[in-house]
């Protein structure tokens, strides 16, 4: 199955400018590769409190994403893991 990946305005406007060019690339192709085949088995959940909100660790940064139904993943943050651990 094939995920579609969507962005949260936020995420575009404040999060991915923040991102360096290089730090941009390596996001993005976490991104490509892993959730849009993979979405639960690559990523992490987090705490009960944030249900079905997931984690991807793409070396020291965090990409936080929801699994909508059918086919769909939400990007809702991106952000340093000192920053960005939970939502």
């Amino acid at each position: 199955m094939s995920f579609r990946v969507e962005y949260l305005e936020s995420v575009v406007r404040e999060d991915v400018p923040k991102l360096s060019n290089g730090v941009r690339l390596r996001i993005r192709r976490a991104i490509e590769d892993k959730l849009t085949t993979h979405p639960v088995e690559c990523g992490k959940p987090l705490r009960p409190s944030f249900k079905g909100a997931r984690r991807l660790r793409v070396e020291d940064w965090r990409v936080i994403y929801t699994i909508e139904p059918p086919d769909v993943v939400l990007v809702v943050k991106i952000g340093h893991r000192r920053e960005v651990d939970e939502p």
